[in-house]
């Protein structure tokens, strides 16, 4: 029988998922893609698939999930499935590089990046910059190497530290450091590749925050702080806000870059200057939502996220029974 498939590597990401498919008596499978064998001389089953593989997947010792996926997802392409964020959201997935690119075709603004391969070469690309500077990690995820360094001499301690991560894909992104005039940022979501809300996350405590797997980042001191991962069960109920009645001109362009790009789900994260221009920095075609937010604003992601999953299922196989 068709089905939805789903395509992770985290058990807890799809919990929500679960109890929305149940209610809606969708018939789905899951496809934990950590390791094992792909027979590309079969062919794959018919359904729709629904790609949820995250960029930090190697961060919980599955090293090659992405990869795995990548193959997975070009044999699905192959044979012409359905598919929600096929190869090429994959693609953005881990590499803000890529993601960077993708968007200012679409003439959304992106923060002044330096991408770097090798320690040694990062201090000439903050200088290039000028402090202060934010490093990550392009294979980003759960705040991969994100630091705020005030100064040449914060950014020389922290690289001879221990507390410097290698990126898993050797690319370090230096970047020119946004100030907002007050601490949030806005995390736009889309489904269907249309909008559905937007949230408003507190930064005041830390940046680079994920509704569903959260870092924090302090940079109170001069050598550039320190990293927390925090989880949203136990965050601040009201570290996340659904904004009722969020407009923004950068909606239409989004939904574009989706459009573009393949991309069915994903939460787009942007930070607002003094100046008042709205910066957009990461993709996240994983996306989460913040129970507790969408508790008070009676808004619901995963049931949304379903709702469509469900809805290609219903259109595919009445296309495959004409």
């Amino acid at each position: 029988m068709s089905q939805v498939f789903v395509i992770h590597e985290n058990d807890a990401w799809v919990e929500p998922l679960r109890r929305a498919f149940a209610e809606l008596g969708t018939p789905y499978a899951e496809w934990f893609l950590d390791e094992g064998a792909l027979d590309l001389r079969a062919p794959p089953p018919e359904g729709v698939y629904y790609n949820r593989m995250s960029a930090s997947s190697h961060t919980r010792g599955h090293r090659y999930a992405a990869e795995y996926t990548g193959a997975v997802l070009a044999w699905l392409e192959r044979h012409r499935r359905t598919i929600v964020n096929g190869g090429r959201a994959l693609a953005l997935e881990v590499s803000k590089v890529a993601q960077y690119q993708a968007l200012a075709l679409h003439g959304i603004d992106t923060p002044e990046t330096i991408a770097v391969v090798g320690r040694a070469h990062v201090p000439a690309a903050a200088a290039s910059l000028g402090f202060p500077v934010i490093l990550k990690h392009n294979r980003g995820g759960k705040g991969l190497g994100v630091r705020l360094l005030l100064s040449p001499e914060a950014l020389t301690e922290h690289l001879a530290s221990p507390a410097y991560e290698e990126p898993v894909d050797g690319i370090v992104l230096v970047q020119r450091y946004i100030a907002a005039p007050e601490p949030f940022i806005t995390r736009v979501e889309f489904v269907g590749g249309k909008f559905l809300y937007a949230v408003r996350v507190d930064t005041s405590e830390g940046f680079e925050l994920c509704p569903a797997d959260q870092c924090r980042i302090d940079a109170a001191e001069s050598s550039g702080g320190g990293t927390f991962e925090v989880c949203p069960a136990v965050a601040p109920a009201d570290r996340f806000r659904i904004v009722e009645g969020f407009t923004s001109p950068l909606i239409p362009a989004y939904e574009r870059f989706l459009a573009a790009n393949g991309i069915g789900v994903a939460g787009i994260e942007q930070i607002v200057d003094r100046q008042g221009r709205a910066w957009t920095y990461d993709v996240n075609t994983n996306t989460n939502y913040n129970p507790d937010a969408e508790a008070r604003a009676g808004r619901h992601g995963m049931k949304a996220i379903a709702r469509h999953l469900d809805r290609l299922l219903r259109e595919s196989s009445r296309a495959r029974a004409a």
